[in-house]
């Protein structure tokens, strides 16, 4: 159960408007690369997938050229190609994945967010503006009436997503294949499949892997 001081702020719904107006840096932001790339989606990124899915995936906000681009998380940039074909090996995904938002990529039993829906500058949201997100991210797990698990993709989400459950935050630490009780669900946790992390070997797909062959063998 979440604390009632987690919960959401009025008029919050499980996803922001397209012009939500809360975070004015993160608006700023929009505005400037909605001049230069009419194209792309510059707006707050919506939840993929189904609300009766049992797994929930939780990065901490959207790319700039990736999923603020495309308009669905992980969808455009490197961090997508390590987790949606990670996704598909361990049957939560199915299709092909073409870093666009109209390939066949289905998600099976799944739903992937993030914690701030709105790129931010230098790809880093401030604690405010992670804390103003926050109703949203309460909204989308309170939402989730069949979910069981949650994967937190770096210490940002995993802190984000004990925040919406209204728990202290050092009492779940934060380390790559931990996995805590929490509010009746299982939350797992995994470095961040960004490139930087690939690439200094930080992590490994070997090492991702093993986050959701844990995941998979929890809910069979």
């Amino acid at each position: 159960m979440f604390a009632a001081d987690a919960g959401p702020v009025a008029g919050a719904g499980t996803e922001p408007t397209r012009d939500c107006p809360r975070c004015p840096r993160l608006v700023a932001f929009r505005e400037q690369w909605r001049a230069v790339e009419h194209d792309w989606h510059n707006a707050p990124v919506p939840s993929f997938g189904n609300a009766d899915a049992r797994l929930l995936i939780v990065g901490l906000a959207p790319g700039l050229r990736g999923a603020n681009r495309t308009g669905r998380p992980f969808t455009g940039d490197y961090a997508g190609d390590l987790l949606y074909s990670t996704l598909i090996q361990y049957g939560f995904a199915d299709g092909h994945f073409e870093a666009r938002a109209d390939d066949s990529l289905r998600l099976i039993g799944t739903r992937i967010t993030n914690a701030v829906r709105c790129v931010p500058p230098e790809n880093k949201p401030t604690t405010d503006e992670m804390k103003t997100c926050r109703p949203f991210l309460h909204a989308t797990i309170a939402g989730m009436l069949q979910l069981q698990a949650i994967v937190a993709l770096g210490k940002i989400a995993h802190d984000q997503v004990l925040a919406a459950h209204g728990e202290r935050l050092s009492r779940f630490k934060f380390a790559h294949g931990a996995a805590h009780e929490i509010g009746g669900l299982r939350l797992f946790d995994s470095y961040h499949c960004s490139r930087y992390n690939t690439n200094t070997g930080v992590l490994t797909p070997a090492m991702f892997h093993t986050v959701f062959a844990a995941v998979k063998a929890h809910l069979a």
